[in-house]
């Protein structure tokens, strides 16, 4: 399909109502997704639900191979498939729901940075933690990727991908950093979010935007997925308008919408 012909398609589809069958996959929850997926599905999970948009959450072994990008999670909304929040959030806002539209251009530009920040620092600390650390390589990454596969292709997939994160650590200077080096940067990173935050409700005042759902996804993760030790959790812990700020978007976009607890 040539470029104008991908435009007409989209633009059509952007005209249509969001259905009732919206679906977003991602892989098994219980015993498959790692930290860092499991981040960005939640993320977008809440960024759906702040929108009013319903979405059922589909759990397949193969997701990662499914998404068009290779990255979950994806939603498949009419004849488009979307995968990843920024360009979901573009979707979404083609269909006439967006959560930053009150902000003024230097707000926008503040999230945006601050979005940045998230993905720079956590989602880069997640992957590092994932796939870098001895420990956690050993005791949970491997067994959990390569879950759903036999032997010895479990094994195959996983040091793939573990080879593909560690190259990608080496090219953004992160190749050679310590686990302590790395809980600090995620240190700086909250602390900088907390005093973003303070005592507001959300990161721009009573309502939230894709930031918030961003920062949700990750924060919550961290907090909620059992690894060999507690010390990133631990990084969060420190800041107590955080856990508020968590505990706030979990209650009222999950709980109180018949979602149920999180954890």
């Amino acid at each position: 399909m040539s470029l104008v012909a991908e435009a007409f398609v989209s633009q059509i589809a952007a005209t249509e109502p969001w259905p009732e069958n919206a679906t977003l996959y991602q892989q098994l929850k219980g015993e498959q997704i790692l930290l860092s997926d499991n981040a960005a599905s939640l993320a977008v999970q809440a960024f759906l639900q702040m929108c009013n948009l319903p979405v059922k959450v589909v759990c397949r072994a193969n997701a990662e191979y499914m998404s068009p990008s290779g990255k979950v999670p994806f939603i498949h909304v009419g004849n488009q498939v979307v995968s990843e929040l920024g360009p979901i959030v573009q979707f979404v806002k083609a269909k006439g729901h967006s959560l930053s539209d009150g902000l003024d251009e230097v707000q926008k530009a503040e999230m945006k940075a601050y979005m940045e920040l998230v993905n720079n620092m956590l989602l880069t600390a997640e992957l590092y933690l994932q796939w870098c650390d001895e420990a956690t390589v050993g005791e949970i990454t491997h067994a959990r990727y390569g879950s759903p596969y036999p032997w010895p292709l479990n094994h195959i997939l996983a040091y793939q991908k573990q080879w593909e994160v560690k190259r990608k650590m080496k090219a953004i200077g992160w190749g050679n950093k310590t686990l302590d080096q790395v809980l600090e940067d995620v240190d700086q990173c909250c602390q900088a979010l907390s005093q973003r935050l303070g005592t507001q409700p959300y990161f721009f005042n009573k309502q939230p935007t894709e930031l918030d759902a961003l920062v949700f996804g990750h924060l919550y993760t961290i907090l909620t997925t059992q690894l060999t030790n507690d010390e990133l959790s631990e990084k969060v812990k420190n800041y107590s308008n955080l856990l508020a700020f968590c505990r706030r978007i979990e209650q009222h976009y999950f709980e109180d919408r018949g979602k149920g607890r999180l954890s």
